[in-house]
């Protein structure tokens, strides 16, 4: 039942090694579930009727598959695991220390903090009860908030002293509360004093050679048909109903998994990754039942350093050392797999969790790389399952091979505010602006006539971009039956991916995959939807679309939001350049793309995406809201027709084959004339912050549509171009004030150090 070996811990030298546990040494999942629920059977025993009103807690990170099977041994009552890994939304609702461990702090974070204020029995599982101390630690930072009467210590060894067990019973006494232990197993380790020391040396003795594989299997990728709200596992919480949801998923579940193995495999390790545990091990469980002929293992990765010594007596015999993938709050450090290198695997099935999608675990030093050299199949599942593309008509009024929108839906969520309540709390540092949405801007008859007007007067232009981007893109970007995969920046971008996409089909006849993805200002990427991305295409065929830029903002953000994420190409293709800050474009003229001009209804009625703790989660899209209601007065379908009408244009169509040419064989290289001529005007105008200078007609729209402005920059002579710019200008009182020293034909200011008092409620200008 137990091996030893030695820690790589100052804390503690020995490792008590489990060769039931699943942990450290692969098992049959039948033997690692079933000791588990023996275990659970031990305290129903104990519990006897009161065990149906007990939750069970298990430890991270070795006992929170353990503590799950206890909870299934009782029946399916409530389960939660501590775990090391703050999760961005959800509040702790208890912690406590473990201080032999080398990394010794737990949180609990239960989305029902319900779950822990019950009145029934409290189990805690673990795999050995070496002093009892963290249970001690536990008990006592639990009991603080919600006192109970009963708790029950549940552990695969017990390895106390009678001291330890004197200890425990004094600590139950002066709490008033009832503590009992129950294990599968006593024993009884002697040390001598000097076992730290005498540990380390034998530790600093060894030099460890990393284990050879004979293979480099790249992993592909299983998806699981994964029941759609069902938890990964216990860290917020497991109930009753989450366990009867699963058990009916679960055949399913290992059919898909045994089904993507190759042919008659002999021997098959199913990995999973730290504290997620329990499903990776009933995962193995239903591939082992699917397939009789094989022997399957269940095993996880660890934190625990251990030396590793090629000795049959010795518990420990080889280790895969990698770097961290789940983003750790204690920064990056190695992680560890133990007695799988050189055991001729046919396959190994790695499961994690959306989190552990990561680059680092893509990397060339991360787990995948170092587990295929050790088996010719590499299979990764994530569960849960990632969030699958919205569509229209259902969302959006986009056909629904027009664009796949890696978003949620928050059209039942109120989200908008006025402008002047949206400005002032976003200058004042109270709000980010993608925590809310501004108010539909609903156009005048006037403005809906100019927005016909420009593009009558544009559309021809407009094209002729399109056409010269789509052509730079597939003669740069596609290879060999490679199409380029579309992502275009929602939503600005959203109305020229799919324009470039009706050029390649129109001019080439190709299908062109077309998503749009949220990005936003100071706070990065959706990395869920990239981890989509990942999962379904090959990130060096994504190719980032938007419409314009500006100063450069999102252009820069892009780059540093994709650092982490190797394998995306940062690179952006717009369709007009002003600010010189890209390689891929149409034009670098600053002119008026139609579809600046209005909001969601040139957009397919959706919203700017929206990014908020309490409406998006680490593994959901962002969000953005489907305006059904001004399905009325939708021009999204106009504005597509009316520019693809223009492809077949013979002007159209040399001017194309013209620009391609120049660009192709021009000195793109960025210029950043943009971001210079913001921070000149910035200062000019005693404004303090390149955030509130936004350059270019479509950023000048938004502007007057979204913000509070202050005053409007216009190039003195522009022309047509600036007509609604002028009369969005006019409407909201806003000074538009003619430059001979602008690159841009124009510029819109947002009112610097905004509030109500100093610009006015309605928010028109101060003079």
């Amino acid at each position: 039942m137990l091996g030893l070996a030695l820690r790589r811990n100052p804390k503690r030298a020995h490792l008590l090694v489990s060769n039931v546990l699943g942990k450290h040494v692969p098992g049959p999942p039948r033997t690692v579930y079933g000791t588990g629920v023996a275990l659970g059977r031990r305290v129903l025993d104990l519990l006897g009727e009161a065990a149906g009103r007990a939750v069970v807690l298990g430890y991270a990170e070795t006992a929170t598959g353990l503590g799950h099977c206890v909870a299934d041994g009782l029946g399916g009552v409530p389960y939660l695991h501590s775990t090391r890994r703050p999760v961005p939304g959800v509040t702790p609702a208890g912690g406590f220390e473990e201080e032999h461990s080398h990394h010794t702090s737990h949180l609990l974070l239960p989305a029902d903090p319900a779950l822990l204020t019950g009145e029934g029995p409290l189990v805690l599982v673990d795999d050995e009860l070496s002093t009892g101390r963290t249970v001690r630690n536990t008990i006592a930072a639990l009991h603080r908030h919600h006192p109970r009467q009963r708790y029950v210590v549940a552990t695969l060894v017990d390895l106390r002293t009678e001291a330890d067990r004197a200890e425990l019973a004094k600590f139950a006494a002066d709490l008033g509360a009832r503590v009992e232990t129950t294990s599968l197993a006593t024993a009884r380790i002697d040390l001598p004093d000097d076992v730290l020391r005498r540990g380390a040396e034998l530790v600093a003795a060894h030099r460890e050679t990393p284990p050879a594989g004979r293979h480099a299997a790249r992993p592909a990728r299983v998806a699981l048909d994964w029941p759609a709200g069902l938890p990964d596992g216990g860290r917020h919480g497991w109930t009753p109903a989450d366990r009867e949801r699963f058990e009916g998923a679960l055949p399913g579940l290992g059919a898909s998994l045994a089904a993507a193995l190759p042919a008659a495999p002999r021997r098959v390790l199913v990995l999973g990754t730290e504290e997620l545990a329990y499903t990776p091990l009933r995962l193995a469980g239903a591939v082992e039942a699917a397939l009789p002929d094989a022997e399957v293992l269940f095993s996880t990765t660890t934190r625990s350093p251990v030396l590793a010594l090629d000795d049959p007596g010795y518990a420990i015999r080889s280790r895969l050392l990698f770097a961290a993938h789940d983003r750790p709050a204690d920064g990056p450090a190695p992680r560890f797999v133990y007695n799988v290198a050189g055991r001729d695997w046919d396959a190994v099935v790695v499961v994690t969790d959306a989190a552990g999608d990561t680059p680092e675990l893509h990397a060339p030093d991360g787990l995948l790389a170092r587990l295929g050299a050790h088996t010719p199949h590499l299979l990764l599942t994530v569960v849960p399952s990632l969030p699958h593309p919205l569509r229209g008509p259902a969302f959006s009024s986009y056909a629904p091979d027009e664009v796949g929108w890696l978003l949620q839906d928050l059209s039942d969520v109120t989200l908008e505010a006025p402008a002047e309540e949206r400005e002032e709390a976003i200058q004042s540092g109270g709000a980010h602006y993608a925590e809310s949405l501004p108010v539909e801007y609903q156009p005048s008859p006037e403005y809906q006539r100019l927005f016909h007007q420009a593009l009558d007067a544009s559309a021809a232009r407009v094209a002729r971009a399109v056409g010269t981007v789509t052509e730079a893109v597939l003669a740069e970007r596609a290879g060999p039956g490679r199409p380029p995969v579309l992502v275009s920046l929602a939503r600005a971008g959203t109305p020229v991916g799919v324009l470039m996409r009706r050029w390649a089909a129109h001019a080439h006849g190709l299908d062109l995959p077309h998503y749009a993805i949220s990005i936003v200002r100071g706070q990065g990427i959706d990395t869920t939807a990239l981890r989509w991305l990942a999962a379904h295409h090959d990130p060096a065929d994504v190719v980032f679309v938007d419409g314009w830029t500006g100063k450069g903002a999102i252009t820069r953000e892009l780059a540093a939001a994709l650092a982490p994420f190797p394998g995306f190409d940062p690179s952006l293709a717009v369709l007009a350049d002003p600010g010189g800050c890209v390689t891929t474009y149409g034009t670098r003229e600053d002119f008026l793309i139609p579809s600046a001009c209005l909001n969601s209804t040139v957009s397919g009625l959706i919203s700017r995406t929206v990014l908020r703790d309490d409406l998006v989660g680490p593994h959901d899209f962002h969000g953005a809201k489907h305006y059904r209601e001004l399905a009325g007065a939708d021009l999204s379908g106009h504005f597509l027709d009316a520019i693809t009408a223009r492809f077949t244009d013979p002007g159209v169509v040399a001017g194309v084959a013209a620009d391609t040419a120049a660009l192709l064989a021009a000195d793109r290289a960025p210029t950043w004339a943009g971001w210079r001529a913001v921070e000149r005007i910035s200062e000019e105008w005693g404004i303090g912050d390149v955030n509130l200078v936004k350059p270019g007609v479509g950023e000048t729209t938004r502007v007057l549509l979204r913000r509070v402005p202050w005053r409007v920059l216009a190039r003195r002579g522009a022309g047509a171009d600036l007509d609604h710019v002028r009369l969005l200008a006019a409407q909201r009182g806003v000074p538009v004030e003619e430059t001979d020293d602008l690159p841009y034909s124009c510029v819109g200011l947002i009112h610097p150090r905004y509030t109500r008092g100093a610009t006015g409620a309605d928010g028109k200008a101060a003079p």
